[in-house]
């Protein structure tokens, strides 16, 4: 059913490209819609499209001349048209610096943006380094599709000057203050920073897209989104060295499904609470995903500072794990903002639920909750678990976690019993903030 609304989504979108109206939008045909996305990728549009094309504008796609103003007035004569518009980067090695692609722009939406060739960074990265690569921003209405890939080459300089309070580094592809955006198919490899960074966007759908940069690439998160509200991504592959997606303040009504994670951090909401007057979070959903060889599996993160917010509607479900370290985590005490004691962050409205498989930590639930805020309406249900890590474990630690049917609701101030016929494990430390809950399937 999600499969078929998504192509729903899909097949509205590209049928306004092909039909010409954007706003009376015609029925359509699931089966159609696919077929559609692949023709816009392959550049079979309608004969009122006018095709900006970046080799007509001199970019050369010999892999060594930088072609950055090149591509800079394509997109400008592309969105600058007062039609319909499509922006074609045809096969082959594009070497490009930073590229700042504004609005406001004049075409008809959306801007169809076929991508079938190789983007790469040029050689001297103190450009990058100070900006995104590659940014889109300020205008409504954005597609991007082909088989094309960015590659950042992250490995050869950027991942080596790793430091504490340094800059993050260059995202693949930036794009904010965008609606209305599909993007299909595309390919991100070795970012230096993030793969994809999203914010102040709004009504957004990632598919099939394959985001990869080896576990040891430092913060090299594959969807980090902030202040957007409706984003749909599903039917990709995202495996780095941080987060696979993350969703930090503003986020809102977020659905990630048929998503393989690892390696990498798995699917993180936050980290919350870092800055001062954050927007909430709310109405976000992990279901129907894979999580193989990752640090965590469905975590929330918040730093301890003095400004308070909320994170709530939260549903993780429906999630496999492999060989997952920890698979689900509330963790309230990721950092902390100088001055501060306990994180504000109000979490609440908590499901996890259908989690399987396999875990490499002799604790696989932590609940670590603020003192002064403590989580509201935490529910684990149909957890499962087992330990596939050290044989030597500790035998006081279960090596099944097993949370029956019924519900587990769990606060900074209390713990019930899931059930009769299970056992609950909780470890406390010397403040009643940290609650490690491991449900044993009676033996």
């Amino acid at each position: 059913m999600a499969s078929m609304r998504l192509l729903a989504i899909i097949a509205i979108l590209v049928q306004g490209l092909v039909n010409g109206d954007s706003h009376e939008l015609p029925s359509f045909d699931p089966e159609l819609a696919v077929a559609k996305v692949w023709e816009v990728a392959e550049g079979k549009v309608g004969p009122d499209v006018k095709v900006f094309n970046v080799v007509d504008f001199g970019a050369k796609p010999d892999g060594t001349t930088i072609s950055t103003i090149n591509f800079i007035r394509a997109f400008k004569a592309a969105c600058n048209h007062n039609g319909r518009a499509m922006l074609v980067i045809p096969e082959g090695n594009f070497l490009l610096g930073s590229m700042l692609l504004s609005g406001p722009c004049t075409f008809q939406p959306p801007l169809m943006v076929q991508f079938n060739g190789n983007l790469l960074p040029q050689g001297s990265t103190s450009t990058a380094e100070n900006a995104d690569w590659i940014t889109f921003i300020n205008f409504n209405g954005l597609f991007i599709s082909g088989k094309g890939t960015i590659n950042g080459l992250g490995e050869k300089e950027a991942w080596k000057a790793v430091c504490d309070g340094c800059r993050r580094k260059a995202a693949n592809l930036k794009l904010i203050k965008l609606n209305d955006v599909l993007i299909s198919g595309i390919t991100s490899v070795n970012a230096k920073g993030f793969h994809m960074m999203i914010s102040v966007c709004n009504n957004f759908v990632i598919t099939n897209v394959n985001i990869s940069a080896p576990d040891e690439s430092p913060n090299t998160d594959g969807i980090h989104m902030s202040k957007t509200n409706k984003v749909r991504i599903s039917n990709s592959t995202i495996g780095t060295g941080d987060d696979c997606v993350s969703m930090i303040h503003g986020t809102t009504n977020v659905t990630v499904e048929n998503v393989k994670c690892g390696p990498g951090h798995g699917f993180s909401i936050g980290s919350l609470g870092h800055y001062d007057a954050e927007f909430d979070v709310f109405g976000i959903t992990v279901r129907n995903c894979s999580l193989a060889y990752t640090e965590n599996g469905a975590r929330i993160k918040t730093y301890r500072n003095e400004s308070p917010s909320k994170a709530s509607g939260i549903i993780f479900q429906d999630l496999t794990m492999d060989h997952v370290k920890n698979p689900i985590l509330i963790d309230q005490e990721y950092a902390t903002i100088p001055g501060s004691v306990d994180s504000k962050v109000l979490i609440s409205d908590v499901e996890f639920s259908n989690i399987r498989g396999t875990t490499i930590s002799k604790i696989a639930v932590v609940l670590a909750c603020s003192q002064s805020f403590p989580c509201k309406g935490i529910t684990l249900k149909d957890i499962h678990l087992e330990y596939t890590g050290d044989p030597d474990h500790n035998e006081d630690t279960p090596s099944v976690l097993t949370a029956p049917t019924s519900k587990l609701t769990t606060s900074a101030s209390s713990c019930h019993r899931p059930a009769l016929n299970s056992y609950l494990f909780m470890a406390v430390q010397q403040t009643p903030v940290y609650y490690f809950l491991l449900c044993l399937s009676q033996m």
